[in-house]
């Protein structure tokens, strides 16, 4: 799978797949192009990386840095920040179709494409 960090616009609806029945995203707009989902393969939700903390490394007994030269401190908000992603099969039509990763951070409302095979 390619990995990408680009902005999508979604239409949400009503979406089915394997533990996921729900609202989900239903089209989306990549590179100008309108893809409609076929199918949800997969749905989780991911949290910030709060093992990288200092407060983590503590508990665990790593004097590893975390990168950065902020000592490795993750500002809270980071901590608790999720994004939701969702695993789809789309299609441009009979012919073209492809599995996306499509995310949306819940702290500013946006979707993104990160990963595509097609």
């Amino acid at each position: 799978m390619r990995r990408y960090d680009d902005p999508v616009e979604v239409r949400r609806g009503w979406v089915s797949g394997p533990g996921h029945t729900g609202e989900g995203p239903e089209q989306f707009v990549w590179h100008g192009r309108l893809w409609k989902v076929r199918a949800v393969l997969a749905h989780w939700v991911e949290t910030g990386p709060w093992w990288q903390s200092s407060g983590a490394r503590a508990v665990i007994g790593s004097d590893e840095p975390a990168g950065g030269g902020d000592g490795g401190a993750l500002p809270a908000a980071d901590l608790l920040q999720e994004r939701e992603l969702w695993r789809v099969e789309a299609g441009r039509g009979p012919d073209r179709a492809g599995v996306f990763d499509l995310s949306f951070d819940w702290a500013d409302g946006r979707w993104q494409l990160v990963g595509c095979a097609d």
